[in-house]
């Protein structure tokens, strides 16, 4: 700052300070981890919800498979086979 109050303006030469390379450095290194930190919990909810879809697929084809025995038992007054009498 000048004596009368206004600012200097800091112009670079050449390359820039040494705490400019620093801190450049971290925001990098805090992108990296925190990018990595939401891939990972993004796998761990992906693998935490293959067994609910497992369980939810067996149960539909269970109720699938009950239906078909239910119609077919229940249809044609109960004959399998329209070929044989």
């Amino acid at each position: 700052m000048t004596p009368d109050g206004e600012f200097v303006s800091v112009r670079y030469a050449g390359a820039p300070p040494l705490s400019v390379k620093i801190i450049g450095l971290a925001v990098l290194v805090a992108v990296l981890a925190g990018s990595l930190a939401i891939a990972a919990l993004a796998l761990w909810l992906a693998l935490t919800l293959i067994p609910i879809a497992i369980a939810g697929a067996a149960i539909a084809y269970g109720v699938f498979r009950a239906q078909l025995w239910w119609a077919r038992r229940h249809s044609l007054g109960g004959k399998r086979d329209l070929t044989r009498p």
